[in-house]
């Protein structure tokens, strides 16, 4: 090191140990104390604007989750292309049938008091649905037309120190805008973030890990400052907190610092060992701080190659993904991090590794939670490019705003070592033609350009067209959207040497409901609007998972999959698209609520490595079919098991490659019923027994049984408990064809807040405390206040024996 750099260093690190702890950068969420107003007023961005009548609201938020449910609205009369529609048909459902069209206006009035005068003032919305115009004290301050991206503006001259400032936030959500349910209203956080003129930019900083070894790694921090003379202190701390590495620079080219800085015996990133890193700068001028901004990363080295596919950190290995849109069931779209984080926790132990925002820009807090929790993860820009899919989409912005919201989504999110690849978009009407290959390839470029470590793949369901036009051709990662008689074939077509299974399987099913015969049906429908968990369901353009699990084993060039969906999500309703009511989606590989469906321990027998799955089905209360064929699968990760009906053995089976479905399941379809116990035992590579699980005929429904996924919460407002509430008969075997009606009640430092029962048909609200069982099963949502102290939730229905759940919260 130089000796003047040197001194420099000596200097800036006495003043770090003994500068005291002043906020030089302050960032205040603006949670509560909304004011919102459904409707037109053309006043309301006015400061002296007479808000008092307003609903009181807590951001985020979504307006129109809390119903009714009507089939009238966004009823959409289309063919949709992407599913192979050739004719117009009514639409009702397809975005979740809740009240999000419309206007909409949010008033906050807020002070800083530790601003001080000369101070830089950024109000950051991290999402608001939809076309936001954003106005401070009375002045338009900007807009901003897609509802999925996060934007900021610098707002210091609209700003009015020591007082009390207005802010106005209108939004407008047309129909026939989203495919899908989009929510409403600011559903995402907003914060105010006040710093120095010289400062670090907004999401100015920029980590990335060009060499890594298990010796060395070394760690390049861009960071792009506003001021003269500024100076640049960088320390990296590990998971505890100790200094591992500090660099000190004086010379920013034009506006950027430039570190290369070594971290030795580096911790390594991955879904099995999520560490993560700190980087602090601060930013001096003279002896003063100025500004100093923490960025959490991770050390991991990620490579796509030809012929060999995808490695982290130099092993390779295939995506055990899942697609998830960004509705959290009956919260809606506005965040909540218990939610995000519960529904992580499911797939970890579902063995998922990694997820494709389907179809929108990611939460901030969901990458934070895949860095934590260590899944790996697609982050995906749009569902519409220049062509539409519906009438009022993104297609109306996307010449003049596609650039700015790929290099909002890259800037604010490119620190996370989640993320492994950019998606620019999917199912695109765009890719037929000339003009389809080019966006593509500018987009690409865009992405690209912002962040040059990590590929760019579109989910493809044209296939034959993007072989024939060259669109497959120009992406980093061909990525295919079901279409798996077409894998071979693209592979030989496409140049990368590898293809991704970007949206795969698509299977339709409903918790807890079993049809028969038991075979396989494509667009299957019933009379009660579900579909079967036999899971041998699918759609026209769809498939069953065995399909995908062939081409991931017996193909090294397909490098993973991303399921369609690891959740259920409102909207969508396929198949029943046309029927009503019917206003949430059947993919899911777990319900709207949640819970897991039988898929669960399918795609658990796979891809969970760490602990053994044996998932018996279907359940055994079939009053009436005595003497009839009730067909038993068995989802294992174990190769053969036997099957007993109270006690007789329905003799052994294994899995074996005459078909499909008997490489990866068990099954017994010539099983006569009778009331009782049904068995399984499974058996070890040493043929001896290793496990067994049992279900067991059911009588009435006697006791409600609950069970919280958390008894402990914080005491913050927003944390949540999922408590899963279920029945019994009198000996405490499991009723799953209950439909019992229940009410709930919250006592003490806690609130109702939803339930969910994951029936894609029911018509009955979110928030209000009652709701029929699905299946013998619900979940209600209780959520803390801002007081600690404890929780009593209790459940009643006729003629069941009450229950309740303690819970505290602190």
């Amino acid at each position: 090191m130089h000796l003047k750099q040197l001194a420099v260093f000596l200097v800036m690190f006495m003043l770090l140990s003994q500068h005291t702890k002043a906020q030089v950068r302050t960032v205040t969420e603006l949670n509560d104390h909304w004011k919102f107003f459904k409707g037109k007023n053309d006043q309301a961005y006015q400061k002296d604007f007479n808000d008092k009548k307003w609903e009181e609201v807590t951001v985020p938020h979504d307006w129109a989750i809390y119903g009714p449910f009507d089939k009238e609205i966004d009823k959409q009369v289309v063919a949709i292309e992407q599913n192979q529609e050739k004719i117009p048909t009514e639409k009702t459902g397809r975005t979740g049938a809740l009240p999000y069209i419309g206007e909409g206006w949010y008033r906050q009035h807020f002070d800083l008091p530790h601003y001080k005068e000369g101070q830089k003032v950024i109000l950051l919305f991290e999402g608001a649905m939809s076309e936001p115009k954003i106005y401070l004290n009375g002045e338009k301050v900007g807009e901003w037309n897609y509802g999925y991206n996060y934007f900021y503006f610098d707002v210091t001259d609209q700003f009015v120190g020591g007082k009390s400032n207005t802010l106005a936030v209108h939004l407008s959500n047309l129909g026939l805008s989203s495919r899908w349910y989009p929510g409403a209203g600011l559903y995402r956080k907003v914060s105010v973030i006040v710093k120095n003129q010289e400062s670090i930019d907004q999401w100015g900083t920029y980590i990335t890990t060009p060499l890594v070894s298990d010796e060395l790694a070394k760690v390049n921090i861009k960071t792009k400052v506003s001021g003269e003379s500024l100076r640049l202190l960088t320390h990296i701390l590990d998971a505890t907190g100790d200094t591992v590495a500090s660099q000190a620079s004086t010379t920013p080219f034009l506006n950027e610092f430039d570190q290369n800085i070594a971290v030795e015996r580096p911790h390594l990133w991955s879904p099995e060992s999520p560490y993560l890193y700190s980087a602090i700068s601060q930013v001096y001028v003279g002896e003063e701080l100025k500004d100093e901004v923490t960025t959490r990363f991770g050390i991991r080295e990620i490579k796509y190659e030809r012929n060999i596919g995808f490695s982290l950190n130099g092993e390779v290995r295939k995506f055990k993904g899942v697609c998830l849109h960004h509705d959290l069931g009956p919260l809606g779209t506005a965040i909540n991090i218990a939610a995000l984080r519960r529904q992580m926790v499911i797939l970890k132990d579902l063995g998922v590794d990694a997820i494709r925002s389907a179809h929108n820009m990611p939460s901030l807090e969901q990458l934070e939670l895949a860095d934590e929790l260590g899944f790996m993860f697609v982050a995906e820009s749009f569902d519409e490019w220049a062509k539409p899919k519906v009438k009022n989409g993104y297609n109306r912005f996307f010449e003049t705003d596609a650039e700015k919201d790929v290099v909002n989504l890259v800037h604010a999110t490119r620190n996370h070592p989640s993320i492994v690849m950019w998606s620019s978009g999917n199912e695109v009407p765009d890719q037929w033609g000339s003009e389809g290959v080019k966006r593509a390839k500018w987009l690409q470029e865009i992405f690209h350009r912002e962040d040059g470590t990590r590929p760019v793949t579109v989910g493809m369901d044209q296939v034959k067209a993007t072989m024939e036009s060259g669109f497959g051709a120009v992406l980093d990662i061909p990525g295919l959207n079901y279409r798996t008689h077409l894998y071979e074939e693209a592979f030989e077509t496409f140049p990368q040497g590898f293809i991704l299974g970007s949206e795969t399987a698509s299977t339709v099913s409903s918790r807890g409901v079993y049809k028969f015969p038991v075979e396989k049906g494509i667009e299957k429908q019933y009379d009660d609007f579900q579909s079967s968990s036999y899971d041998l369901e699918y759609c026209s353009w769809s498939n069953l998972p065995e399909d995908d699990f062939i081409l991931q084993d017996d193909k090294p060039w397909v490098i993973g999959e991303f399921v369609w969906t690891g959740f259920d999500y409102l909207g969508e309703p396929t198949p029943y698209d046309e029927k009503w009511p019917s206003r949430s989606s059947y993919f899911g590989i777990s319900d709207l609520a949640g819970l897991p469906k039988d898929r669960y321990y399918l795609y658990r027998s796979r891809w969970n490595t760490q602990d053994e799955t044996l998932h018996l089905l279907p359940h055994w209360n079939w009053e009436g079919k005595e003497g009839e064929n009730v067909p038993v699968f068995v989802y294992t990760s174990y190769d053969s098991a036997e099957l007993f009906v109270n006690g007789k053995s329905l003799g052994i089976q294994k899995k074996h490659h005459e078909t499909p479905q008997t490489r990866y399941r068990l099954m017994w379809m010539d099983v006569n019923y009778e009331p009782g116990t049904l068995k399984v035992v499974a058996f070890g590579k040493d043929g001896k027994p290793a496990a067994e699980k049992a279900i067991h005929t059911a009588g009435k429904p006697y006791q409600i049984v609950m069970e919280a996924d958390r008894t402990s919460i914080k005491a913050d407002g927003k944390d949540i408990s999922f408590v899963t509430v279920s029945v019994v008969d009198k000996d405490g075997h499991p009723c799953p064809t209950a439909t019992d009606q229940l009410t709930f009640k919250v006592k003490g430092k806690g609130k109702y807040r939803a339930a969910s029962n994951g029936d894609a048909t029911s018509l009955e609200m979110f928030h209000l405390p009652t709701m029929k069982l699905f299946s013998g099963k619900l979940v209600v949502l209780v959520q803390s206040t801002t007081e600690p102290g404890d929780i009593t939730l209790s459940v009643d229905g006729n003629n069941l024996k009450s229950g309740t759940v303690k819970l505290i919260s602190e």
